[in-house]
């Protein structure tokens, strides 16, 4: 017998072991992978006797320790069928630490090498080199035997591999590849780091191969593969290493895989050499030399690492852990230049270290046709296939789950534990959601008719204590043997080596996926009694996707809510209580928790990750009152940004729109979508905005939109833009929008579509009833598509607009109103609408613009629109037209029927073609005005509506309404604009110019603008000369033309030579000069004839008396010599004129010019000096202009900087006023002044109010006054006057017998006023207010008034007379004539 069964005491027990285990070889061997994962069961094995192979295997197994060999027991027990007594005497023997012995060490020793260490791969000794093998061996001998032990150690590791209890053969053999697309840009941008690049190409399917582009020195050498979970990152990774073993991969002779969840382990430096040798294959000799021939081959290597999003920053992400270090200096290609390198990961933050250049791949799950695919492989050859497809065919819950891998596969081995027992379609039926996935998979897994409710218990709470610590990997000790052995018979755990430096070594397990981990986890949380309702609400919680903005690694517990969220449906009560042995009130109680605590969550406002999350764990729970009140919660607009979304997220999303009643607009912008996602948005009613803004979404993703969108009977808004649609992907759309008549906007901008792609699209305008914006910008189309679009504008009825700039392209379309029964008849009767509808009148407007239009575009534009609708706008500006092209569109302006605006701007029109433009626009009737701007590259034409287009006639306005002034702005209709400003026009242009602009002045009043230009002096003579032959304008605008002083003045000129000419503005500094006509009568001939009068010569006449000429001149230089020239300029001028100057100072001199030339001016009837600094001399000049020109009526100069003087016609009365008010005149002033005044014949009024005259001056002026004649009135009021001033007035009324009557107020209203009579008064009346007399004034003033014996009326108030003073004052005054009152 073997010396082992001596040593442990039961040669009968272990004989029964070795005959058990014999008749089963291949489930040892499975064991034995399991157990040790780093054995080689090479092919030397092969050659021994069945029972010696057993007890090699035995004794491998027996030597690991007492807890692998006790859970080898409990597995042989579990699994295999054992006899009761011998089952019994093995775990009682076996099964315990009692039973165990390690007698076996001291005969393993004595075993020969080569039998005890068969098939163990060769520990580590040295990272050095034997000298002695150096010479015997070459560096490409040893590198070859060790990449041969490198290929070999992998094949043996992906042998075939025996399923579990309940599973079937297909389980661990089937692969089908997840659909991969490949980023088309890198991670140069903060965005691409944390997403993983947000452009991915949708049109070919990356293969394995594809990965690796193996053109030298060509392409980012490092891929990033980015998936969520259950994508199947790892399992590709290993499928690559697998093919690579099998000889698929030879572009690379060596590969080598990680997991960062075990090099996470690491904690101390390592070099490149001690990752490839101490912790994955050691060579058997001679380390440098192979690592020499790695580094000489290094484009050859492949490495792979898995799981990079669990990379471990023990020290902050600037300063990360030696693996990382390592594996950056690998990406950079500092470590093993030229390499390959391969990373796995989550979206999420990815590490810095990067590089820019690396390659993004996406992993996106399985669409319809993979999912077939890999049911048929899991089901090959088993009668259940066909059912298990048609169950996939008629669930569309299901078959979204089964879009990631991972559930894919729990799917097909739940549906092939159930069909069997279940008659169609209630297999499915016990499959709605992933959680009851698990459950089901876990009964599956189960021995028939028994629940091992305890294991489970303890596996998940050993699951739940790995998330909670970010534990992924478990050791011996960390989970109990019969653990190991349940878990390991269900295909719960998996084992593998890890290794964290030479010669250590030790198994480790991990649950099959972490998925699994949190499912175990939720099940120990929702069923164990340990574990109360308000520990567990605390699990309940949505984490974010966003994970790049608060944390570096992504967390281990992300399904860990949507878990509990399922196992909280009454459908798992059944299970849980089973699991909690019969607690189902506490097992109601949790689930109950776990409910309120999602209402709550439900009521918030959360982001959009989170959105989806809740969205999940609500559906998972099945309960529609909870998915009622998440639906009616949601915000209107619902935006989902850069953040991944797959199938099952949108289908869980869909299912809880189902119960949303009011509309839900919902926007995909930047969101990394699988091309069949659309797919899962079938059938939701309750979308009324759907917007889809990735480079991702491409002719896939446009076929599956195209079969959701007719199902959405309220959408009103598609939006797909920034996508890598083609031509055959736009069909599929094509096709399906004219099953959406309900659509108002469709937005296809940014999708780089071809011309005819865009044709097509636009073919379904007719088939779109109620289509407002369709929205085709940034698909860089040529010309000729743009003039086919204009086509379609013109004859389609229902477009109002097209508007083209760049990269814009933009139809606005004004549907008719109509029924719903309308928009549910047949397309073809909605066509037949749309014709009939079309013949009525409607307005086009369209807009090319910076389009490259060409001048025979143009002509074909102009032949276009001939034969379109009324045309509102037509803007073509930003083209290349020239002076052919523009001159071309104005020829056919008055054919076009434009009602509003012609825009030809910025199309390189030159001055010579300003003359062709304006020729061809004369005829134009309906032109209103039309603006070219050389330098601003502007050339506008505007339009009038004609009289058949207007809604009514217009309302002629009486003869005397006809004369009021109408505001500025207002045009009538027959007036026209041309404004040629800064196009650099010079004295040579305008004969050319005017001969052009001769046939626009007949069709109505001509409004020209000139300003801006060059004409300078020369060029304003000869418009002068030109300007009789344009005939009546209305205004001419010449600002800014560098004209001189003398050439401005000479403008006066046009006064006598141009009958239209009535106000001439300038203001010479800023070179604003401006003509104008009479706006009256010129509204007045605007009505098309005369008003009723006598006789038209007679109306003429008075028109001319009635409306005066002026000349505006300010910020002008008023010098003598400039004043002479402009008054004998304006001698010839008819009048009324009315002269208006202005400057910064007018010298006495220039005054003194301008009052000597008056008398000249017989027409002159206003004389204004607005804003003009006055010497203090100014006054005494005005009041002599008195007595020289007999015509002045009125002088007023007001605080020496305005002043005004009119003049009166011959049919006036005489009578003359004067007003110095604010003057600083003083006594100084007085007796000058009055003799200046005193010359004048016809004084009627002097004011001199507001001066510094005080009481000297006053009594000056008074004493001067009989010689003044003035015949009405003197105010001398603010001249600060006090008591003295009012009783030398009083003493002076009877030397002044014209005075008829005077008035004073002291007090705040300061006023002194005097009135006469042209003849002597008989009678006077005094006003004193507020004089406040002191009693030494009473005599004086009883003096005074007794001397005024005609004084007939005497007014004392508030003059503070007390009734002493007035006994006094009635004592010595006489009794006045009149009244006398007190007050």
């Amino acid at each position: 017998m073997d010396p082992v069964g001596l040593q442990l005491g039961n040669k009968n027990l272990w004989s029964c072991l070795v005959r058990l285990l014999t008749k089963d070889p291949e489930w040892l061997n499975a064991k034995m992978k399991f157990f040790l994962p780093n054995m080689d069961l090479d092919s030397r094995n092969e050659t021994l006797d069945p029972e010696q192979r057993v007890i090699l295997q035995l004794n491998k197994l027996h030597v690991q320790g007492s807890a692998t060999w006790q859970s080898f027991i409990h597995c042989v027990c579990m699994q295999l069928e054992v006899p009761l007594d011998l089952e019994v005497l093995l775990l009682s023997t076996f099964g315990s630490d009692d039973g165990f012995t390690s007698q076996l060490g001291a005969e393993e020793k004595s075993q020969p090498e080569s039998q005890l260490h068969h098939g163990l791969k060769r520990p580590h000794q040295s990272c050095g080199s034997s000298p002695r093998r150096k010479q015997c061996r070459t560096q490409l001998e040893l590198a070859k035997k060790y990449l041969q032990l490198l290929r070999t150690s992998a094949q043996q590791r992906y042998r075939s591999r025996i399923p579990g209890s309940g599973q079937p053969h297909a389980f661990h053999q089937v692969y089908v590849p997840p659909i991969l697309r490949r980023a088309t840009a890198s991670l140069d941008t903060p965005e691409g780091a944390m997403m993983g690049d947000l452009k991915v190409e949708d049109g070919t399917d990356v293969s394995i191969s594809d990965l690796f582009n193996t053109r030298v020195n060509k392409g980012p050498r490092v891929t990033v593969l980015l998936g969520k979970a259950g994508m199947g990152k790892t399992t590709l990774a290993h499928r690559l290493c697998q093919k690579w073993a099998e000889g698929h991969l030879d572009c690379f002779q060596a590969l080598f895989l990680f997991e960062f969840r075990q090099l996470n382990l690491i904690t101390r430096f390592l070099t490149l050499s001690q990752l490839l040798f101490d912790l994955y294959l050691s060579p058997e000799s001679d380390h440098d030399a192979v690592f020499q021939y790695l580094e000489k081959n290094a484009d050859q290597v492949l490495l792979i690492f898995d799981g990079l999003d669990e990379a471990l920053q023990p020290r902050g992400p600037d300063s990360p852990g030696p693996v990382l270090t390592l594996f950056s200096r690998l990406c950079h290609g500092t470590l093993l230049p030229g390499c390959r390198v391969m990373a796995t990961s989550r979206p999420g933050k990815l590490p810095a270290c990067l590089p820019a250049e690396a390659a993004m791949v996406h992993m996106l799950g399985f669409d319809g046709p993979r999912v077939e695919e890999y049911v048929n492989h899991f089901f090959s050859a088993q009668p259940s296939r066909e059912g298990a497809l048609v169950e996939l065919q008629t669930n569309g819950r299901l078959r979204s789950l089964c879009a990631v891998p991972a559930l894919c596969q729990v799917a097909c081995l739940c549906l092939h534990h159930l069909l069997p027992d279940h008659a169609p379609g209630q297999s499915v039926a016990l499959l709605p959601t992933m959680t009851q996935l698990y459950v089901q998979m876990v009964r599956a897994l189960s021995p028939p008719g028994r629940l091992p409710t305890t294991s489970l218990l303890d596996l998940g709470e050993v699951a739940l204590r790995g998330l909670e610590t970010g534990k992924v990997i478990f050791y011996a000790e960390d989970i109990a043997p019969p653990l190991i052995a349940f878990g390991a018979t269900h295909s719960l755990l998996t084992s593998f080596c890890v290794r964290t430096g030479p010669g250590h070594q030790e198994t480790g397990y991990a649950f099959t996926h972490l998925s699994l981990q949190e499912f175990l986890a939720a099940l120990h949380l929702m069923a164990s009694p340990k574990v109360n309702k308000d520990t567990l609400t605390q699990y309940v919680t949505l984490h974010s996707r966003w994970v790049q903005r608060t944390k570096a690694r992504l967390g281990l517990s992300d399904h860990l809510p949507t878990f509990l969220a399922g196992l909280a449906s009454c459908t798992c009560r059944p299970f849980l209580s089973h699991l909690a042995q019969g607690s189902e009130d506490c097992v109601g109680a949790k689930q109950a928790a776990v409910v309120q605590v999602l209402k709550k969550l439900a009521t918030r406002k959360l982001t959009g990750p989170k959105v989806v999350q809740l969205c999940h764990c609500v559906d998972e729970t099945q309960e529609p009152e909870l998915a009622s009140l998440t639906a009616q919660s949601l915000p209107y607009q619902l935006p989902f940004h850069n953040f991944q979304l797959t199938c099952t997220d949108l289908a869980t999303l869909t299912n809880i729109l189902e119960h949303r009643e009011a509309p839900i607009h919902l926007d995909f912008d930047g969101c990394p979508l699988e091309p069949h996602c659309p797919e899962a948005l079938v059938g939701c009613r309750q979308i009324e905005n759907l917007s889809f803004k990735s480079r991702k979404c491409g002719d896939a993703f446009a076929e599956a939109l195209s079969r959701s969108l007719p199902t959405m009977g309220r959408l009103q808004m598609l939006g797909l833009a920034g996508s890598k649609i083609t031509a055959r992907g736009i069909s599929h759309l094509v096709k399906a929008l004219p099953l959406c008549p309900q659509l108002e906007e469709v937005s296809f901008r940014d999708n780089q579509l071809s011309d005819q792609v865009v044709l097509n699209i636009v073919e379904v305008l007719p088939h779109l009833p109620r289509l407002r914006k369709l929205d085709l910008s940034s698909n860089s189309i040529c010309v000729s598509t743009l003039l086919c679009l204009a086509r379609v504008a013109v004859t389609c009825p229902t477009v109002k607009m097209l508007q083209a700039r760049e990269a814009d392209l933009i139809f606005l379309l004004s549907p008719p109103t109509e029924t719903t029964a309308e928009l549910q008849r047949s397309p073809d009767l909605q066509e037949s609408d749309s014709q009939r509808k079309g013949a009525q009148s409607r307005s086009l407007t369209l807009r090319l613009q910076k389009c490259q239009l060409q001048v025979h575009d143009a002509e074909a534009l102009i032949a276009l629109l001939q034969e379109g609708p009324q045309l509102e706008e037509v803007d073509l500006s930003g083209n290349q037209l020239e002076d052919e092209g523009c001159r071309l569109m104005a020829e056919a302006a008055s054919q076009l029927r434009i009602a509003r605006k012609l825009d030809l701007s910025d199309n390189g029109l030159s001055v010579t073609g300003v003359h062709c433009v304006l020729r061809a626009v004369s005829a134009c009737w309906t032109l209103a005005e039309l603006h070219i701007s050389l330098q601003h590259k502007t050339v506008v034409f505007m339009f009038a509506q004609g009289p058949e287009e207007q809604e009514g006639p217009q309302e002629r306005a009486a003869f005397l309404d006809s004369l009021m002034l109408q505001m500025p702005s207002e045009l009538p209709l027959s007036s026209r604009r041309m404004r040629l400003t800064h196009c650099g026009l010079q004295a040579k242009h305008l004969e050319q110019l005017c001969e052009a602009l001769g046939g626009s002045c007949h069709l109505g009043h001509l409004h020209l603008d000139f300003s801006g230009n060059a004409l300078g002096d020369e060029g304003a003579a000869r418009l002068a000369q030109l300007l009789p032959g344009l005939g009546a304008l209305q205004s001419l605008n010449l600002s800014e033309n560098g004209l001189s002083l003398d050439a401005v003045l000479g403008l006066a000129r046009c006064f006598s030579t141009l009958q239209w000419l009535f106000h001439l503005d300038i203001s010479f500094e800023s070179q604003h000069i401006l003509l104008r006509g009479d706006k009256t009568g010129r509204d007045i001939w605007a009505t098309g004839s005369l008003p009723d009068f006598p006789a038209g010569a007679e109306f003429l006449g008075f028109r001319q008396r009635c409306i005066p000429r002026s000349l505006c001149l300010s910020e002008c230089p008023l010098e003598p010599p400039s004043l002479t020239r402009l008054c004998a300029t304006l001698k010839d001028c008819p009048g009324p004129l009315e002269l208006q100057l202005s400057c910064v100072f007018l010298s006495d001199q220039s005054l003194e010019t301008l009052l000597d030339c008056l008398p000249q001016l017989p027409q002159l009837s206003l004389l204004q000096l607005s804003q003009t600094g006055l010497s203090p001399k100014s006054p005494f000049l005005l009041a002599n202009t008195l007595s020289l020109c007999p015509r002045v009526k009125k002088v007023d100069l007001r605080s020496l900087h305005h002043a005004t003087l009119h003049f009166r016609s011959n049919e006036e009365q005489e009578g003359v006023c004067c007003g110095f008010t604010g003057c600083s005149l003083s006594q100084e002033h007085v007796e000058s002044l009055c003799w200046l005044l005193s010359k004048c014949k016809d004084l009627s009024q002097v004011d001199l109010s507001a001066n510094l005259l005080g009481d000297s001056g006053l009594r000056c002026l008074l004493e001067c006054l009989p010689k003044v004649p003035i015949s009405g009135s003197l105010d001398l009021s603010h001249n600060s006057v006090s008591q003295e001033s009012a009783l030398y007035l009083v003493e002076t009324l009877p030397s002044c017998p014209r005075v008829r009557e005077a008035s004073v107020n002291l007090g705040s209203e300061q006023s002194f006023r005097i009135h006469f009579s042209r003849e002597d008064q008989a009678g006077k009346t005094l006003r004193l207010s507020e004089c406040s007399f002191r009693p030494e004034h009473v005599s004086r003033l009883a003096t005074g008034l007794s001397q005024s014996l005609q004084l007939t009326e005497l007014t004392l108030t508030q003059c503070c007379l007390g009734q002493k003073q007035l006994a006094i004052l009635l004592s010595l005054m006489g009794r006045p004539a009149g009244l006398f009152n007190l007050r």
